[in-house]
């Protein structure tokens, strides 16, 4: 959302430095580091922090806008795990937000995007994890996309927050590990990963494992590597949204199928996160972002290879979120969409929060001069 005319993008990729403390579980990493990055150098010392599902994931963008990754379920998202972030405003003030320093700045940092300033360093808390971790992918032929949705929501529900999963509806791709038979024809998998020890891991990972699944890729495995298994492949043209839900009935599961039986060429995806645990803790108050307490998010992302493709990936979003919506609670999760207009970016964080921004807006960036992003415009003076 950045790229503009007749205006000016700061590439901060050159500002790459790590520096892990292991004693005190932080890292301090620059602005232009990606998940990928941050995940080596920590797992060097067993420590890690809820990431982007895709290594090639900026940190501070991620991070900025909340941070969903496979980790919330136990250590929150991203953005919970701040201690603090330096960056410079619009009028060349360098700042610094903490807990103790700019508290207010601080709060809006945590899903208010880059709104504010131009993040330069981030400083997070880390947690045990790792470098083995059980993970991994499971995935069925798409005549078992009824079965496989309805078993996911009912497991998903009684497992432990350690527990992180994905259901994915997709086109099995060309893989060794795929049976022929399923190459290029829809499937439906389950991303999994457990937050702990790799033995129990395996337990818990068991009633997924009974459900048959055509591949098994769920193992003891590096957590790094598996924080790659989904990167996107590059030059694609893309279409994201998202929406959150409290529950989903039958109904709903049978709009997903139906909807992934439609999937726009083999790169697109129809994604269901399951939430809870640490998502809905007490950090959840200490955030601007609204609805947290939403026990799943739909994410179709389209994906084409050509610019008439890609209107019809856009397509084929907006259909499902218009059939999915009357099972949706209107909330949003802004980092898994692109620019739906000031409605949604409102509904991200309620009214109430989002005034509250405004005002933080008022003081940091009064004309608003970072807007390529998802804008929260000043405050009226």
């Amino acid at each position: 959302m950045s790229t503009n005319d007749d205006g000016l993008v700061v590439d901060v990729r050159p500002m790459r430095s790590i520096s892990v403390d292991p004693d005190n579980k932080t890292v301090t990493v620059g602005a232009g580091v990606t998940w990928g990055e941050f995940d080596r150098a920590t797992q060097e010392h067993g420590l890690a922090c809820t990431g982007g599902r895709a290594s090639t994931t900026g940190v501070a963008g991620f991070t900025l806008g909340g941070g969903s990754g496979w980790l919330e379920r136990s250590y929150g998202f991203a953005c919970d795990n701040l201690l603090s972030v330096k960056l410079v405003t619009a009028s060349a003030e360098r700042v610094t937000a903490s807990a103790q320093e700019n508290p207010e700045l601080f709060w809006a940092l945590h899903g208010g995007g880059g709104n504010f300033g131009i993040a330069t360093e981030f400083t997070f808390r880390l947690h045990h994890l790792g470098p083995g971790v059980q993970a991994g992918l499971m995935l069925w032929p798409g005549d078992a996309s009824t079965e496989i949705s309805r078993a996911y929501r009912e497991l998903c529900l009684a497992a432990p927050d350690a527990v992180g999963t994905a259901l994915v509806f997709l086109t099995a791709p060309p893989e060794p590990f795929v049976p022929a038979g399923m190459v290029g024809k829809q499937g439906v998998g389950i991303a999994y990963l457990y937050a702990g020890d790799p033995a129990d891991g395996a337990e818990h990972a068991a009633p997924f494992r009974e459900l048959g699944p055509a591949v098994d890729l769920v193992s003891e495995m590096n957590y790094a590597d598996f924080q790659c298994m989904i990167d996107d492949p590059p030059n694609l043209y893309n279409y994201w949204s998202a929406d959150y839900h409290n529950e989903l009935p039958d109904t709903a599961l049978d709009v997903l199928v139906e909807s992934a039986q439609n999937l726009p060429g083999p790169h697109s995806q129809l994604l269901v996160a399951s939430w809870g645990g640490a998502v809905a803790g007490p950090a959840a108050a200490q955030t601007p972002l609204q609805n947290r307490n939403a026990r799943w998010v739909s994410h179709p992302f389209g994906l084409e290879e050509t610019p008439e493709g890609g209107q019809v990936a856009k397509a084929w979003v907006k259909k499902f979120r218009q059939d999915i919506s009357p099972y949706a609670t209107g909330g949003v999760w802004l980092n898994f969409v692109g620019d739906e207009g000031q409605d949604r970016v409102r509904a991200a964080f309620g009214e109430e929060n989002y005034n509250r921004l405004a005002q933080v807006k008022l003081e940091f960036d009064p004309e608003n001069t970072f807007r390529g992003n998802q804008n929260i415009r000043p405050a009226a003076t």
